[in-house]
């Protein structure tokens, strides 16, 4: 099969199957076989690998992959893609494509169903509309994975990579570097797809590590503490957090951060990921 990633063959598909995009879906086909080369060489794809792709439009990143991975299932979402991938697609008999909602779908019986027991990696070109819900979803979800390289907001690649006390730095950054060590790879401007989005994207390589990066408790109060303290991110962490979902006692929060050898007057946006963590195992001991 030729490959598909040009302006030309990309057009000459829509119109062939007079495919409509759709707005709602965030769809924007990646059109530069380079880019497409890079995000797979990124994700060090070999022929061990098995990998899940998320939303592959018209197949375009797909057939790059199936030439490098062992096996792939492409997730698609729209119903109107699924002829067209399969005349992409036909030419690789190592490619499988499910049609679903990434969101909706039980990712931990597809895997065994489709891979068994062995880890895999993700890959995907994602709405930007759904970015975090469904990074978070595999993250939270423990799904059985080595990384994920996925092409995103550059506005939200930053934020997976922030540190502390800088403007990108909030509760996406902590929840990401718990469970992952990210890493910004590869700029993209809107001229390499169909149609160009109004924002420059990323491709960040999100690496599981073998164990959450803090050990926790609790992880829901964990998390709940980080969401109400970045929640009120101007006040100190003390007022924060007396006042957030939460509704802690000041006196606990102030005695926790005492032992936790956080000084009173901190923000949330100041604190490291350990220092959230030290914070919330003392907490949990008072509630």
């Amino acid at each position: 099969m030729d490959k598909i990633a040009s302006p030309k063959k990309t057009k000459e598909i829509i119109e062939e199957y007079q495919f409509k995009f759709s707005k709602s879906l965030g769809q924007n086909f990646l059109i530069d076989k380079n880019i497409l080369e890079k995000i797979v060489e990124a994700a060090e794809i070999t022929k061990e690998d098995w990998v899940i792709e998320v939303g592959p439009g018209i197949g375009s990143l797909t057939q790059h992959i199936a030439e490098k991975a062992g096996k792939v299932v492409a997730v698609e979402i729209d119903r109107n893609l699924i002829p067209i991938l399969e005349k992409t697609l036909e030419a690789y008999n190592n490619t499988e494509v499910i049609h679903e909602d990434i969101l909706k779908v039980n990712l931990h019986e597809v895997i065994e169903e489709k891979f068994g027991k062995k880890k895999i990696k993700v890959i995907g070109n994602l709405p930007y509309y759904v970015t975090t819900a469904i990074i978070m979803k595999f993250l939270e979800e423990k799904v059985p994975m080595t990384s994920m390289t996925v092409m995103i907001q550059q506005e939200v690649a930053q934020r997976m990579q922030a540190s502390p006390s800088t403007k990108d730095y909030g509760s996406l950054s902590i929840a990401v570097q718990y469970y992952c060590q990210p890493k910004i790879l590869l700029k993209v401007p809107p001229a390499v797809f169909m149609p160009r989005p109004k924002v420059d994207s990323t491709v960040i390589r999100l690496d599981v590590l073998e164990k959450p990066r803090v050990q926790v408790e609790n992880e829901k109060l964990f998390f709940q503490i980080i969401r109400d303290a970045f929640g009120k991110r101007r006040k100190t962490l003390v007022n924060a957090l007396s006042t957030g979902n939460l509704s802690l006692n000041k006196e606990d929060i102030r005695k926790a951060m005492e032992i936790a050898g956080i000084e009173e007057k901190r923000r949330g946006e100041t604190l490291s990921i350990e220092e959230f963590a030290k914070l919330a195992n003392h907490l949990a001991k008072e509630m």
